[in-house]
C-alpha cells in the first residue's frame, strides 16, 4: 500500500475548516496574562518544547476556581493530521451555549508513517501532558478541577484513553464524535474496503516502512491502545456520536464501548445517525450540540 493512499484514506478531519499549519506558521507563545474577572482568549499557549505541543485557550469572565467548569477539546485526523483551528467553530458553538466554562482546544505531535518520527503512542502522552498542565495552572488560571473532554474521531480515541486510563485528574465526562475504541475490531472488521485491516497495522506499529503488527502478534499493544481495555465501573460518563454510514471508524466501535460501559454500570449515552457518515452536518450536527450540552449540563457537578 502506497503511503499516499493511506494518508488519503486515514487522514480524515472531522471538522475540516482550515488547513493545517506549519511548525514554521506557529507564532512564539504569547505571554499569559490572567484577570479573573474579564474574558481572556489565547493562542497558541506551550506545555511542552514542540512547535506543536500548544493549546488555544478562552477563560471567562468572573471564573473562580470553584465554579468554573472545563472542556478540553482534541482534534481528529488518524494521529497524522489535523489542527486544533479546525476545532474553533466547535469550540464557539460550545462558548455561545456553556459562556461560564473555561475552553481548551489542544494541538498535539503528529505521527509520520514514512519515518516512524512521533510514533503513537506520542499522541496520547502529549494529551496527557496537556491535561495535566492545564490541571496544574487552574489556580492561576481561576479554573475549577471539574474537567470534561470532547474529541473527534482519532481526538474521540485520545479523549477516552486519557479519562478511563489515568486517575488524575478525573475526568467528568466524554464527548466522543465517532472515536475508534477498539483497535482489535478496527483490524478485523474495517469500515470499508478502503480501509483494510494491514492500514489499521500500520497505524497501530506507528512507521511504514516497519513490519506490521497483528492482535495475534501483538494483542497488548492492540490492547494498550484501545479505550475499551480500560473501562471499568469507575469511568467517567460517556455520550457516543456515530453515523451508520461510517467508512472510515464502523458504527460498531461505539456500540462497542457503550455495551462495555453499560456492562460495568457506567452512564453513557449512544447516538446513531441513520445514513450518516464520518462527519455529519446538519441536522444531525445541531443534534450532536444539543445532546452534548444536556450531558455535559448533567454530569459535570
Amino acid at each position: 500500500m502506497k503511503l499516499t493512499k493511506i494518508v488519503i484514506l486515514l487522514s480524515i478531519v472531522f471538522f475540516a475548516f482550515s488547513c493545517k499549519k506549519s511548525n514554521s506558521d506557529i507564532a512564539p507563545t504569547p505571554p499569559v496574562v490572567v484577570t479573573p474577572l474579564t474574558e481572556l482568549s489565547t493562542n497558541d499557549v506551550a506545555y511542552g518544547a514542540d512547535a506543536l505541543q500548544k493549546f488555544n485557550m478562552v477563560l471567562p469572565a468572573n471564573r473562580t476556581t470553584t465554579s468554573t467548569k472545563v472542556l478540553i477539546i482534541i482534534h481528529g485526523g488518524s494521529w497524522i493530521g489535523g489542527d486544533k483551528n479546525d476545532m474553533t467553530q466547535v469550540l464557539n458553538a460550545f462558548k455561545a451555549q456553556l459562556p461560564t466554562y473555561a475552553f481548551f482546544n489542544l494541538n498535539y505531535r503528529l505521527g509520520n508513517p514514512n519515518t516512524g518520527a512521533n510514533a503513537f503512542p506520542t499522541q496520547e502522552n502529549d494529551v496527557k501532558s496537556a491535561i495535566d498542565f492545564i490541571y496544574s495552572k487552574r489556580t492561576e488560571y481561576n479554573i475549577s478541577d471539574k474537567i470534561a473532554l470532547l474529541g473527534a474521531s482519532a481526538g474521540a480515541h485520545l479523549a477516552l484513553l486519557q479519562a478511563y486510563k489515568n486517575a488524575s485528574p478525573k475526568i467528568k465526562a466524554v464527548v466522543d464524535l465517532f472515536g475508534p475504541t477498539d483497535m482489535a475490531d478496527m483490524y478485523y472488521n474495517p469500515a470499508s474496503p478502503q480501509v483494510p485491516a494491514y492500514n489499521i497495522a500500520y497505524i497501530t506499529t506507528g512507521n511504514i516502512l516497519a513490519t506490521p503488527t497483528t492482535p495475534s502478534s501483538s494483542p497488548a499493544l492492540f490492547a494498550a491502545s484501545s479505550p475499551i481495555t480500560y473501562v471499568s465501573n469507575q469511568s467517567c460518563p460517556t455520550i457516543l456520536f456515530h453515523g451508520d454510514a461510517d467508512l472510515i471508524v464502523r458504527y460498531q466501535q461505539s456500540a462497542l464501548l457503550s455495551a462495555k460501559l453499560t456492562q460495568n454500570n457506567v452512564v453513557n449515552q449512544y447516538v446513531l445517525y441513520p445514513g450518516q457518515g464520518h462527519g455529519y452536518g446538519s441536522p444531525s450536527l445541531d443534534d450532536t450540540f444539543v445532546k452534548s450540552i444536556a450531558f455535559l449540563n448533567t454530569h459535570v457537578q
